[in-house]
C-alpha cells in the first residue's frame, strides 16, 4: 500500500470509530441544554435546586400551578421538608421541598396517573416554578 493511500485510510477508519458516538453525545448535550437544568431519576421524578428559601420556592411552585390549572389538595409537613399535593385530570401531582440550607431549597416532582408517570408534567412544573422565582427576583 502506497503512502499517501494510508495517509487516507488511517484517518477514515479512525473516524468511523469516532464519529459514531457524536450522535448520542450531540442529543445528550441537545437535552441538558433544553430541559432547564432539570434533572431525573429512574421513578419518573423531575428535581431541580433553587437558590432560594423554602418559602420562596413554596410560593412560586403555588404560582406555578395556579397558572397550569393545578389544584391543590393538601400539604404534609415533615422533618425533612414539605410535600404538597395536587390534582389535575386525574393525575395526581406531588411536590416535595427539602430545604438544603436557609436559602437553597431541593424541589422534586413527579405526576403519577394509575401505573403510569409523566417526567414532562413533573419537568414543567418546575420550569413554571423557577419562573414565578425569576418574576420575583
Amino acid at each position: 500500500m502506497s503512502r499517501s493511500v494510508r495517509r487516507f485510510i488511517l484517518p477514515l477508519i479512525l473516524s468511523v470509530f469516532t464519529l459514531t458516538g457524536c450522535e448520542p453525545v450531540s442529543m445528550t448535550l441537545f437535552g441538558v441544554g433544553t430541559a432547564t437544568g432539570v434533572g431525573y431519576t429512574l421513578n419518573g421524578y423531575a428535581h431541580k435546586t433553587f437558590t432560594a428559601p423554602v418559602s420562596g420556592v413554596r410560593s412560586a411552585a403555588k404560582t406555578a400551578l395556579r397558572r397550569m390549572d393545578i389544584k391543590i389538595e393538601d400539604r404534609q409537613v415533615t422533618d425533612e421538608g414539605e410535600t404538597i399535593i395536587a390534582k389535575a385530570a386525574g393525575w395526581k401531582i406531588e411536590i416535595f421541598l427539602e430545604p438544603i440550607s436557609s436559602k437553597t431549597t431541593r424541589m422534586r416532582s413527579v405526576a403519577k396517573k394509575d401505573l403510569q408517570v409523566d417526567r414532562a408534567t413533573a419537568a414543567e412544573i418546575i420550569a413554571q416554578t423557577e419562573i414565578a422565582l425569576i418574576g420575583r427576583g
